[in-house]
């Protein structure tokens, strides 16, 4: 059984939304509380505790400075300068934390002024991310997710205000804050343990958020940058505001390993992470635990299939040739007739997913086709098996299938053809003689 991660990004994404989830879902809050005490990183505490949106119970995850009463995840926007630029930070966008004081809150995490005692807003560029992420205390899986999704932020950063990746300055994700929630989902995703993570569309609002150089649009262009960059797909809703912060979209873009969910699975668990803004629909970020079992007697497969009307046959031959060798596990073709009445053939491949590019790249040069459709199929296949068995005129080769407690014998080909030569007997008479040896 593989266990996926799912998360559904209905109301958009965020860094202290995610922890919160995978919180939820099971990820160990000693372990976290044990990594994060190892960056040695001062001026902050943790809240752990509940709230409600909508009327559903959500994990609320926040980082409190200590310097202030309030902390803005909702507007984490990038803006990195360049080293000449005299920055004067501030928080344009608080927000007020509604917290359903009937549920315990945990305000703890307190940290010892003895560690490194770095301001909140202090400005940092990638390579003082490195070393604080080098400090942390974790296998380097962990590590290398957490560098992943700074990376992200850093080059969608660099190209938002065209300057180099090394000269990006971070200023609110660079901070205590935001350093937190990014090192807090790696330490979490790993906790959890999972084979697969799908990221569904990212939800989006519209208009525009204030920052330390003026109004920029939603979404604001590092989350662009990003969702470009990383195929990731955004879902424009009538929400005014922004839904899905630079770091959310880093999240998303970093851990997604899969476009999609199995055609069916089981839900395991369910977490829910609340954000910290008022939509009409619940501002939380669900994730799930999904189980996808495995199915020894089938698998999935895909279908690559092209009409052509215009390429010889003798190119069309060498084709089927070179995918088979390639690994096709079959190739076709299906008499057509295409536009104007040409006679045509449909080509269809079969191949796994890993292989798609690869006979894409020998359809393209080995045939005049200039489009290919494909589309998943699942198959059922029997176990099966090659034996060797000595005849009166020599070895042949047979496949043997197996269907429940039944047993089939194929003669191949090949070897019912090499028999026939030698013994001069015709195809249907070796083919049973090879069955008759089993």
């Amino acid at each position: 059984m593989k266990k996926i991660l799912y998360l559904e990004c209905n109301s958009g994404i965020s860094g202290d939304m995610t922890v919160g989830a995978l919180l939820d879902l099971g990820a160990d809050k000693e372990v976290l509380e044990k990594a994060l005490d190892s960056l040695n990183l001062s001026g902050y505490h943790l809240h752990f505790g509940r709230t409600k949106k909508c009327g559903l119970d959500a994990y609320d995850f926040d980082v409190h400075l200590e310097t202030e009463h309030r902390h803005s995840h909702e507007h984490e926007h990038d803006h990195n300068h360049d080293h000449n630029h005299d920055h004067e930070h501030s928080h344009e966008h608080n927000h007020i934390h509604e917290h359903d004081h009937s549920h315990e809150h945990d305000h703890s995490h307190e940290h010892d002024h003895s560690h490194e005692n770095h301001q909140p807003h202090e400005h940092r560029n990638i390579g003082d991310i490195y070393k604080i992420i080098d400090r942390l205390a974790a296998d380097e899986r962990v590590k290398a997710m957490a560098r992943r999704m700074f990376d992200i932020v850093a080059e969608a950063e660099a190209k938002a205000h065209g300057i180099l990746l090394e000269e990006v300055h971070f200023h609110e994700v660079g901070a205590i804050d935001s350093i937190i929630d990014i090192i807090s989902v790696a330490v979490c995703v790993d906790n959890l343990g999972v084979d697969k993570i799908v990221v569904s569309p990212l939800a989006e609002g519209f208009g525009s958020v204030r920052c330390q150089h003026g109004v920029i649009p939603v979404p604001v262009p590092a989350t662009a940058n990003i969702s470009s960059a990383y195929g990731l797909k955004l879902r424009l809703t009538d929400n005014e505001g922004e839904m899905v912060t630079p770091t959310g979209a880093a999240i998303a873009a970093a851990l997604k390993t899969e476009d999609r969910l199995p055609s069916s699975c089981q839900i395991l668990k369910t977490g829910m992470g609340a954000g910290k803004k008022e939509f009409k629909q619940a501002n939380i970020l669900r994730a799930m635990i999904l189980s996808e079992e495995e199915d020894s007697s089938g698998d999935e497969m895909w279908v690559l299939e092209s009409n052509i009307d215009d390429c010889s046959g003798e190119a069309l031959g060498f084709a089927m040739e070179s995918l088979l060798d390639a690994g096709a596990a079959d190739v076709w073709y299906t008499p057509i007739f295409m536009k104007k009445n040409r006679p045509a053939y449909m080509l269809s491949v079969i191949c796994k997913k890993n292989q798609i590019e690869s006979m894409e790249e020998i359809l393209f040069i080995q045939t005049t086709t200039i489009g290919i459709r494909r589309h998943l199929v699942n198959r059922t296949v029997l176990p099966r098996e090659k034996r060797t068995v000595m005849t009166q005129w020599g070895e042949a080769e047979i496949k043997v299938c197996k269907y429940k407690d039944r047993e089939f014998y194929y003669p191949e080909y090949e070897s019912v053809k090499v028999l026939c030569r030698k013994s001069g007997l015709d195809y249907q008479t070796i083919y049973r003689n090879l069955q008759r040896e089993e």
